[in-house]
């Protein structure tokens, strides 16, 4: 069983910045990959960002590219999400996933974007 726990979410200004953490735990197996959703109320969760082992592969959503930056680091089974510049539009609850073995989801971290 893996325990998946993001943080860092808050009320910001448009324009500010947040760091999201997630950290997973209960394995000793391989981080393949680690990635973030977000779902807005009265939405559908959407894919933001993913990267794989080695950051050999990194994706971003098209609505954050250039103002998000994902990292992991899968020897301490860790990873972040550099959000800047952001925007209303961008409120939403952040969810963490992992791939160790199989998929493994965070219970989501709230981010506010308002004055």
């Amino acid at each position: 069983q893996v325990h998946v726990v993001e943080s860092g979410g808050a009320l910001v200004q448009p324009g500010g910045s947040l760091k999201l953490s997630c950290t997973a735990s209960g394995s000793r197996s391989t981080m393949d990959t680690m990635g973030w959703y977000r779902q807005a109320p009265g939405k559908e969760r959407e894919f933001v960002a993913d990267i794989t082992k080695g950051a050999e592969f990194i994706g971003y959503a098209d609505s954050v590219k250039g103002r998000f930056t994902i990292s992991m680091n899968d020897a301490e089974y860790t990873g972040y999400l550099q959000m800047d510049n952001l925007k209303p539009e961008d409120t939403a609850t952040y969810y963490c996933y992992v791939y160790i073995d199989r998929t493994w989801w965070g219970q989501g971290t709230q981010v506010t974007v308002s004055m």
